[in-house]
């Protein structure tokens, strides 16, 4: 699939067919996803990839914030991709001071960058995949057991697509750029 091609296709997937992900593909998009750039390429983003059906639904169920929504896309899915920052590294200096007055909010832009390039590697293998953002951060680290030094970013549910949904309507170029 051409660069541009996954990018214009790859849609937000919340229904998925009952079929496991091999561990084998979840590992290539993995590796894929290594590739996004990162803050002096501190390479701070980890994936933890839950596919124990219990420990998944804990999550969906004690951990979105009332968002039921989420619940049974996570519930549904073959796994789910939590999707984890070291802390401390990115917007540094070597002494721990703040390179910029963005301070160490790079480490959630590297771990977006990342987490886009990990749903698009998805897509390209024929894996769907949704980003969400509701959730508490605190009862994910506690489920998963997430080691010191490190913090949630996001959730991916992931899973062989069982829909596909519409293009959503986008912004026309001049409403999203100024040339000066």
């Amino acid at each position: 699939m051409e660069a541009l091609q996954c990018i214009e296709t790859r849609r937000s997937v919340r229904k998925f067919k009952a079929e496991a992900i091999s561990h084998e593909v979840m590992g290539e998009i993995v590796k894929a996803a290594s590739f996004a750039p990162s803050w002096k390429n501190t390479q701070v983003t980890r994936y933890v990839v839950v596919e124990n059906p219990e420990l998944k639904s804990k999550i969906a169920n004690d951990a979105v914030l009332g968002f039921t929504y989420n619940t049974g896309t996570i519930e549904k899915a073959a796994a789910l991709v939590v999707v984890t920052m070291i802390h401390g590294r990115s917007g540094f200096e070597k002494d721990g001071s703040y390179s910029t007055s963005k301070e160490d909010r790079w480490e959630v832009f590297d771990a977006g960058i990342a987490t886009q390039t990990f749903c698009l590697a998805a897509h390209e293998k024929g894996v769907g995949s949704v980003i969400m953002g509701i959730f508490d951060e605190d009862k994910v680290a506690e489920l998963i057991e997430l080691e010191e030094g490190r913090k949630v970013a996001a959730l991916i549910a992931v899973g062989y697509p069982d829909e596909e949904p519409a293009v959503p309507k986008r912004k026309e170029v001049e409403e999203l750029v100024r040339f000066l």
